[in-house]
């Protein structure tokens, strides 16, 4: 086991390296209020039937 003045330095690297790298969180966030509104158009949302062919349409693309 390392001595305490050892251990402590070393938890003070850690703490040093992780204050040096972007939070993920911002990443995260920035990401998603990109995609806010992405969804939003002046159109009405289609129909059920619509939606059964773009699903038809895109599985069979597959």
């Amino acid at each position: 086991m390392l001595p305490e003045d050892d251990r402590w330095e070393l938890i003070d690297i850690l703490m040093k390296s992780l204050r040096s790298k972007p939070a993920l969180m911002n990443k995260y966030k920035g990401i998603a209020s990109s995609l806010v509104g992405i969804a939003k158009i002046d159109a009405p949302a289609p129909t059920d039937e619509e939606v059964k062919s773009i699903l038809e349409t895109r599985l069979l693309q597959k």
